[in-house]
């Protein structure tokens, strides 16, 4: 099962990659992604491969999903220079605020595009999965804009955490589902959606929130949250006069991140970083950073890098961000962290509660916490590259982690 076993041409890889020949017809990303499901999934998995091929680039779809991205979701977002940051850190900082997105977050652009497509396709109701709760949000949201009936699998310890986002997705008119096994968080929340797929595949349409997954997830995901990135480079070249020298995105199954990456991967001059959370430590279990400490391996129907034991069974993870506490990342990710092209590191949650506090104080801006770890990312990379510009994917608004940061970061006695 091990595809890294040979030596990798990362030469090749790479030329290939900036040459936009992935996914390849077999849906991988050099060794990895692919497609490992249950056979009683196989019609359903090739049914969607038949849908995203007919109608996803097609003129009258392209048509739609835009005015729904333009007169719903209310893109393009904005591109916000930071100047106090930016004096702060001695770099250029520019955000790309998928804060300011529908329901707050970049989740709504694949909620939306996916419920389309579902809607074409003739799928009569909707499941899917959320951690952070901004997913199951988008979800319902979507579902409620097109007539469709949602229900949402989150674990029970993310439901506590993100109980704001639990309210608004019943009130959007979703059914929400605790997951109370496994570790009750975003790979249970995924595990039973897909049960949930299997159970019904004919008439359930499995809106995958991440980009993750078998394909043609994790291209149709890519392609529906690649809008970012688009937006983002043309943005920079009226603002700022030229590309950013650095592009910062935070990692769990990187959906916001490849969106805001894909439009910059040929520019060879921009660097890529990919910040994950990085927890406690580096301990297994203390983190969610999957590409700095884990191996290749099979996760929900993919082939990709994982956070796993010697045994190779899947261990559970930890990270203040209810968004990024996922074991496994999109393999088109494993495949640019390969070829060097993309440089992944993590942030720790201590220093991503800090990153929180800073921008709040110095923009008016909350994050949520995790575009709090991009911005650590980029805060190092400020350090080292004075006078230089760096570009963050803000991907969600903070309002959502409340209760977490009351508790961690607002003292006793303060106003």
């Amino acid at each position: 099962m091990n595809a890294l076993a040979k030596p990798l041409d990362k030469a090749r890889l790479l030329a290939d990659l900036v040459a936009g020949k992935y996914p390849d017809a077999r849906g991988r990303f050099g060794p990895f992604g692919g497609r490992y499901v249950p056979e009683t999934l196989i019609p359903a998995v090739e049914r969607l491969e038949r849908g995203v091929r007919a109608h996803l680039h097609a003129p009258d779809f392209q048509a739609e999903f835009s005015g729904q991205l333009r007169s719903w979701v209310g893109r393009p977002t904005a591109l916000t220079y930071a100047a106090r940051l930016s004096a702060l850190w001695g770099a250029r900082v520019w955000l790309k605020r998928e804060d300011l997105a529908h329901t707050g977050a970049h989740k709504i652009n694949n909620a939306i595009g996916q419920a389309l497509l579902a809607k074409r396709l003739g799928a009569k109701r909707i499941v899917a999965e959320t951690g952070a709760g901004q997913h199951g949000v988008a979800s319902a949201a979507a579902c409620a804009r097109l007539g469709l009936p949602c229900t949402v699998y989150m674990g029970a310890i993310d439901m506590e955490r993100q109980a704001p986002n639990v309210g608004r997705m019943r009130l959007l008119g979703a059914t929400v589902v605790p997951v109370t096994s496994g570790d009750q968080t975003l790979r249970a929340a995924i595990d039973e959606a897909m049960r949930a797929w299997v159970a019904d595949p004919t008439d359930t349409f499995y809106l995958l929130g991440s980009a993750v997954g078998p394909h043609p997830y994790p291209y149709l995901v890519r392609e529906l949250q690649a809008v970012i990135g688009r937006e983002a480079r043309e943005q920079m070249l009226a603002s700022a006069g030229a590309l950013p020298d650095a592009v910062v995105a935070c990692v769990g199954g990187g959906s916001n991140s490849i969106g805001a990456f894909h439009a910059f991967v040929p520019d060879a001059q921009v660097e890529i970083l990919g910040i994950e959370a990085g927890g406690r430590g580096s301990g297994l279990g203390d983190n969610a950073a999957t590409v700095s400490y884990g191996t290749p391996g099979v996760l929900h129907g993919a082939y990709s890098m994982l956070l796993q034991n010697d045994d190779g069974q899947i261990q559970e993870t930890h990270s203040v961000s209810a968004g990024l506490d996922y074991p496994g990342v999109g393999p088109e990710h494993a495949l640019l962290a390969a070829t060097g092209r993309v440089q992944y590191s993590s942030a720790g949650d201590a220093e991503a509660l800090a990153a929180v506090e800073t921008l709040s104080r110095q923009e008016g801006i909350l994050p949520a916490l995790e575009s709090a770890h991009a911005l650590v990312g980029a805060q190092r990379w400020a350090r080292a590259n004075q006078g230089r510009t760096v570009l963050v994917c803000l991907s969600g608004r903070g309002d959502k982690d409340m209760a977490t940061l009351l508790q961690m970061l607002v003292k006793p006695g303060q106003a």
